[in-house]
């Protein structure tokens, strides 16, 4: 039996915190999500310390900073994933029903090398995986939106 890491453990109960400290200094969040895939057809998803599951890369849009910069960022941080052209812009999302006033952007990362990842403590596993094949345990939101991309499933608005 495996244990969950202790972020995992103490993030239903930060989150909540996390959530009313953005409200409180942003009026609106904007986080982005990468899909890059390798030359096998694998997507990589990573899965964090601090909530369940397999997901997309990314993460929040910080101040002064474009989406494009920020899924650059997040992918070299997680995932040690250095784009090597521009993101593409695939779809927009509203968490509305998760977190009033988030919005998630998606992009393709369509050329890349790999590195050693930046950042340290937060992710768990990255992985590579077919879209036909995902984890039993990849979120939701992950399956959705590889199935938009992959699956000719028609994109939603919500996330």
């Amino acid at each position: 039996m495996s244990r969950k890491p202790w972020r995992a453990v103490v993030e239903p109960y930060t989150r909540p915190l996390f959530f009313a400290f953005s409200r409180l200094t942003r009026g609106m969040t904007l986080g982005v999500r990468g899909v890059a895939i390798d030359g096998e057809g694998r997507v990589l998803l990573v899965k964090h310390t601090y909530v369940m599951g397999w997901w997309l890369p990314g993460g929040g849009v910080d101040k002064g900073e474009t989406t494009q910069q920020a899924v650059v960022r997040e992918m070299r941080e997680e995932a040690g994933l250095i784009a090597t052209v521009p993101p593409r812009l695939l779809s927009l999302h509203s968490n509305e029903a998760y977190f009033p006033g988030d919005h998630v952007a998606v992009f393709a990362i369509d050329a890349f090398t790999l590195e050693d990842r930046t950042s340290h403590g937060e992710i768990a596993e990255i992985g590579w995986f077919t879209p036909d094949a995902l984890p039993e345990d990849a979120h939701r939101s992950t399956k959705a939106r590889l199935a938009e991309i992959f699956g000719g499933v028609s994109p939603t608005e919500s996330w």
